[in-house]
Parts: structure tokens; C-alpha cells; sequence
């Protein structure tokens, strides 16, 4: 059953993220699946892998658009979670360091834009090489951007780290909290 437009807003929003291959895909799908609730991939992983090319700054902004299209589809298939496998905070920082700027427009959707709690995972999961990841070496520096990005946000965040039981545990936690089930 769809969730009407009243329903839609009392839904929470977690988005889960931080620097490249630090579980952010895999404790996102565990969320999901532990609270029955959708998950919003990562539309940039897709939009990527049919590009044919080296994304440039514009993909960028194509990237932010799919990505908010996707999540506001999902709103309403969510009971009382949603969980989000990335936002515009991504593309954001992404941008900024490889172009030294990002699109108004992104800034002003991330403005628009809000969740009740950001799961930030940390960069203490081994490396894996896949062809999307760019910076192996930059992990603790995009944390870092990530940490400070989120801080400026205002909202709620858990920094997640160790073991992957560990990780779950404590996001578990933590949308508890949130939704107010302990």
C-alpha cells in the first residue's frame, strides 16, 4: 500500500554516507531490509555504468536530478523509513574537490532537502577496487569533508565504524532512536 501525502511527511529519512568503499551500500541494503522499508540506490553507480564515457561536471547535475527523482518515488513506498544510499552531500563534495565548484542549483536542492539523520561510515573497512572509485589514498580526507558537511547541515548523525555487526548495531541504534521504538 502506497503512502498518501500527509503519510509521506511524518516518514523518517536516513540517508546513509561517507568517503568511497566504506560499506555505505551494504549497511544501507541491511537497514532496509531490517526495518521492511525501501532504499534508495545510488543513481550515480547506474547513470555511470551506461555514460560510455568520463563523467564531466554537467553529469554531475544530471546525477543530483536522478538521484532526487528516485528518492521522492520512493517516499512513497516507505511505511515510516526511508533509508537513502547517498544524497546531494556526494555530489557536493565530489564536485568541489574535482572541479573547485559545484552547480547553484545542487546547493539549492541540498538546502531544500532534509533528512532526520545521516549514518556516517567510516574509512576503516579495507580498500576494494572497483572502476567508479577514484581516491583510495583521499579516504581520511573525504571523511573529514564528509564530518564537517554534515555538521554544517544541523542534522542528527552517528559515525559508524568496526565490524560489520558492529556498524549494524550501532545504526540500529541510532534510527531507533529516531523513530522511537526504545
Amino acid at each position: 500500500m502506497q503512502a498518501s501525502r500527509d503519510q509521506v511527511k511524518e516518514i523518517k529519512k536516513v540517508c546513509v554516507v561517507g568517503p568511497e568503499c566504506t560499506g555505505k551500500t551494504d549497511l544501507s541494503k541491511f537497514l532496509a531490509q531490517h526495518y521492511e522499508s525501501p532504499c534508495v540506490d545510488e543513481y550515480a553507480r547506474a547513470y555511470l555504468n551506461k555514460l560510455g564515457r568520463a563523467y564531466d561536471q554537467d553529469d554531475l547535475l544530471k546525477i543530483a536530478h536522478g538521484q532526487l527523482r528516485m528518492e521522492d518515488e520512493w517516499m512513497y513506498e516507505a511505511k515510516k523509513l526511508l533509508i537513502c544510499d547517498t544524497n546531494l552531500i556526494v555530489i557536493k563534495i565530489w564536485s568541489e574537490y574535482k572541479y573547485g565548484n559545484c552547480d547553484p542549483d545542487i546547493l539549492k536542492k541540498m538546502a531544500e532537502r532534509k533528512y532526520d539523520l545521516y549514518v556516517l561510515t567510516y574509512i576503516d573497512i579495507p580498500w576494494a577496487d572497483d572502476p567508479q572509485r577514484e581516491h583510495p589514498d583521499k579516504r581520511e580526507h573525504f571523511w573529514n569533508v564528509f564530518k564537517d558537511e554534515i555538521i554544517k547541515s544541523g542534522t542528527p548523525f552517528v559515525e559508524i565504524s568496526g565490524e560489520r555487526e558492529m556498524r549494524r548495531k550501532k545504526a540500529i541504534e541510532a534510527i531507533d532512536k529516531i523513530l522511537k521504538i526504545r
